[in-house]
């Protein structure tokens, strides 16, 4: 048994990419989010805040790396993200997806997927000193 939050369909607002003339420039870069999480933070006996992972935190995070800075692909702003997943031990195994829209006649998504298990997600995390 296992439990997962799941984030669907976040708009980013973020500088990423590179366009020339005649480039298609995408609308919008979109974030989906399922994050692997322990049973006991969702099969809660009482009803509380200190009962349940709080994932408020980690939005606050994914939205300041977003608009951090020029990203050139979206495989550095999903690594990051991917790194700011693993700095919350609550999290066992984190499944990303970022996708641009539109891609190509005004239609279309174009995204990069990662998803982490629990061995590679605890080999990210930060090491205490």
């Amino acid at each position: 048994m296992y439990a997962t939050i799941e984030l669907r369909d976040l708009i980013l607002h973020c500088d990423l990419g590179t366009y020339g003339p005649g480039d298609v420039v995408p609308e919008a870069h979109v974030l989906d989010l399922t994050l692997t999480i322990g049973t006991d933070r969702v099969l809660i006996a009482r009803d509380g805040m200190d009962q349940v992972f709080d994932y408020d935190p980690l939005i606050r995070d994914i939205d300041r790396l977003a608009r951090d800075g020029h990203y050139e692909t979206q495989e550095r702003l999903i690594s990051r993200i991917a790194e700011a997943c693993a700095a919350y031990s609550e999290i066992t195994a984190a499944s990303l997806c970022l996708r641009k829209t539109p891609v190509l006649n005004a239609s279309g998504s174009l995204g990069v997927r990662l998803d982490i298990d629990t061995q590679s997600l605890s080999c990210m995390r930060p090491r205490a000193a």
